[in-house]
């Protein structure tokens, strides 16, 4: 049929198959570059926020190293071993004391008498495992003793564990004489996980290096632990990466920068920045993220884009298919309604023009709309990430002098504006901490460091804390009732955990005057546990009720309506549930939130 048309209906259907195509070809390749230009686009966008998060990081992990610096200075000037006592028994109970404000940083504090033997030994495991050691030949022990200044080891092996040694010799303030040294050990693998993942090689983690680029901490392989970055082993395994090789070396020489690279095992993002300890940089540390974990989450957003420009194309398509048939079978019709058609056909084109224009002028002001709110969403959480840390920059200091201080304060007058100081300095770690947890919890970066725990225990140590309070932060005339039954061992992040019983705890205290706070576990469900907090205060205003579990939701002149937030966040970061009622028979509110036992 095709062949008995006239010519002129030959050249126009041929034509218009070849525009069919062109388009196609066309709409694929525009296709191609913009996803290219997005994802460009997008590793741009990540670079600038890691880069941030990794100064971030640094800044933090270097107060954390700065506190216990901080605190063993202030054993190393505390009035015991300056009189050399450093085996008394007010010793250990300073020791102790001061252990336990830092033994989530250390593993181990102790002391070493002139003669570098070790005279006090404290640590989580129990004490005297190091007692009556000699340290003498420890490099970082004569460092300290030849340079009297506080010195921040290397990384060692030792018993299977990659560790580090923090040294502050004890000098008399009188004669300058060297009395010996207080020291602590930090795991390299369990305090670096507290910033960020060291053991998953397929999302984002943490590389650290000391001075000699010997690794610390790694999430690419835990083979790597302890083993020379310009070594063969990490250089067979990098397959000799220039850049990779460029990056890290530039690091070590104190200079912040940033790089792409692909050594056989998905292209990579770094960021590297120096962790500064009283303004020297100590150690090194790098963030690292796969660019297929930024772009899987554009995947379904452009798969979407591309179908329906597709189908668009496949609709144009269509109507010029049926178009070619309509024209095949009605070849001898009169020309009148050829024409006809044809004319038809134009306005039709002419819609289709107007739809098509109307449709770029919609996604052009969606761009611009979505780019502008997440330039403001970048800008608010860079904000608030930063006045969060730049808070915790300076707190950490002074609870840990203040605390010094109070050792040494023997006027009451002064001991209670220390105390006032103290107190509100906590306030403004908690505020700082609430704000930190919020921004992980809305950018979905929040990690857990699971771990099994004995829920029981878990739930009276937060009891005890609370009743341990000071006079002035507790009501005596409520009673906290807890009756452990039968044991229940969940897989968890111990720290979150705590952080969540303990605002629950602490609020259900806030809002009941008089009468008592129940804890129940209720363990029927085999699949899960559920923990309840039940008061006899004064209850939840329902117009709080459907908001109850948003930020800044609150009805207390002191709080910042923050912490249930942070809790819903925490809680089914782990897969489980929390919610909250009033008691039936109207006195008080209970609270319940579920965890997964398998």
């Amino acid at each position: 049929m095709f062949l008995s048309l006239p010519k002129i209906y030959k050249i126009g259907i041929l034509s218009v198959i070849s525009i069919v195509i062109f388009s196609f070809t066309v709409s694929y390749s525009i296709q191609i570059v913009t996803e290219e230009n997005i994802k460009s686009s997008l590793v741009s966008e990540q670079i600038d926020r890691q880069r941030i998060a990794s100064k971030s990081l640094s800044q933090h992990i270097g107060s954390d190293l700065t506190l216990v610096t901080a605190v063993l200075d202030g054993l190393a000037d505390s009035a015991y071993l300056q009189d050399a006592r450093m085996d008394s028994e007010k010793t250990n109970s300073l020791i102790i004391q001061k252990y336990h404000t830092i033994d989530d940083i250390i593993d181990r504090i102790f002391i070493l008498d002139k003669n570098d033997t070790v005279t006090t030994d404290l640590s989580n495991q129990g004490t005297d495992q190091y007692l009556g050691s000699d340290f003498s030949q420890k490099e970082w022990v004569k460092e300290a003793k030849n340079e009297l200044n506080p010195v921040f080891s290397k990384g060692f092996e030792r018993q299977g564990t990659y560790t580090i040694y923090i040294a502050v010799p004890i000098i008399n303030k009188e004669n300058s004489e060297y009395l010996g040294l207080i020291g602590a050990s930090i795991p390299t693998e369990k305090f670096f996980s507290r910033y960020g993942n060291v053991h998953d090689i397929n999302s984002q983690f943490l590389v650290v290096y000391d001075r000699n680029a010997t690794i610390l901490a790694v999430g690419a392989d835990k083979t790597l632990l302890g083993k020379n970055f310009f070594g063969q082993t990490v250089q067979n395994f990098i397959t000799q990466n220039e850049i990779l090789n460029n990056l890290t070396r530039t690091l070590l020489s104190g200079e912040p920068n940033y790089g792409v690279y692909d050594y056989g095992r998905t292209e990579r993002i770094n960021t590297g920045q120096p962790v500064l300890v009283r303004n020297t940089p100590t150690y090194f540390l790098q963030v690292v993220t796969p660019t297929k974990e930024i772009f899987s989450k554009i995947g379904e957003t452009l798969f979407t884009e591309r179908l329906k420009s597709y189908s668009l194309l496949a609709a144009v398509f269509a109507c010029v298919v049926l178009l070619i048939i309509f024209l095949l079978k009605w070849s001898n019709t009169m020309e009148k309604e050829v024409i006809k058609r044809t004319e038809a056909l134009n306005k039709s084109n002419v819609k289709l023009g107007i739809i098509s224009k109307e449709l770029k002028n919609s996604n052009r002001s969606l761009q611009e709309a979505n780019s502008q709110l997440r330039e403001n969403d970048k800008l608010q959480k860079e904000f608030i990430n930063m006045a969060a840390h730049e808070l915790r920059t300076p707190i950490q200091p002074i609870l840990g002098l203040t605390d010094v201080l109070l050792d040494g304060v023997s006027d009451s007058h002064q001991s209670k504006l220390l105390n006032v100081i103290m107190r509100n300095a906590r306030r403004l770690q908690r505020l700082s901490g609430d704000i930190l947890d919020v921004s992980k919890i809305e950018s979905s970066s929040l990690k857990l460091s699971r771990s099994r725990i004995e829920l029981n225990e878990k739930i009276q140590t937060v009891v005890n804390d609370i009743e341990n309070r000071s006079i002035s932060e507790r009501n005596k005339n409520v009673r906290i009732i807890f009756q452990p039954k039968e044991s229940v061992t969940v897989h968890v992040d111990r720290d979150r955990i705590y952080q969540v019983l303990s605002n629950l705890l602490s609020n259900a205290l806030k809002f009941t005057k008089n009468g008592r706070v129940t804890i129940n576990i209720d363990h029927s469900n085999k699949n899960e546990v559920v923990v309840t907090i039940r008061d006899t205060g004064t209850g939840i205003p329902p117009k709080l009720m459907p908001n109850l579990f948003s930020k800044f939701v609150t009805t207390s002149n002191y709080g910042t309506g923050l912490g249930l937030f942070i809790s819903k966040g925490i809680i089914e970061a782990h897969g489980g549930r929390i919610w909250a009622e009033n008691n039936p028979d109207g006195i008080g509110a209970s609270f319940s939130f579920s965890l997964p036992i398998n």
